[in-house]
């Protein structure tokens, strides 16, 4: 059973001066994991701008309630190349409350514009 569905667009050179101009941003909204590519570099503003619109998603699946932190979801791919939820405290409980036992993600960045759809499932 879907509990909710959540669609986000972020604009990638704008969610990028954003980041240039709140250097404590990155921390607030991003995990270790998500900043850097499993070789320890840094990851492409396109693939933050995703992670970031899947966040966006992953709050709307939820209702939108107050209170959620960002680095209580976690976005990362598997090495299949698709994209999963690690959730935590705020969200973890959340999600409990709904009855959420499962997740579904799609991102995508093209033309300027960063993209992510999140389904609950119950």
């Amino acid at each position: 059973m879907i509990i909710g569905v959540g669609i986000d667009v972020a604009e990638i050179d704008r969610f990028a001066e954003s980041l240039e101009r709140r250097p404590g941003m990155r921390q607030r909204i991003f995990v270790e994991a998500e900043l850097y590519l499993p070789d320890g570099e840094r990851r492409g503003i396109a693939s933050l701008a995703a992670r970031f619109a899947a966040k966006e998603a992953l709050a709307k699946a939820l209702g939108a309630p107050a209170g959620l932190r960002w680095v209580d979801a976690e976005v990362y791919v598997e090495e299949s190349g698709q994209p999963r939820l690690r959730v935590r405290g705020t969200v973890a409980a959340r999600a409990e409350a709904l009855g959420v036992r499962g997740w579904h993600v799609s991102m995508s960045h093209d033309a300027g514009v960063a993209s992510a759809v999140v389904i609950a499932e119950g």
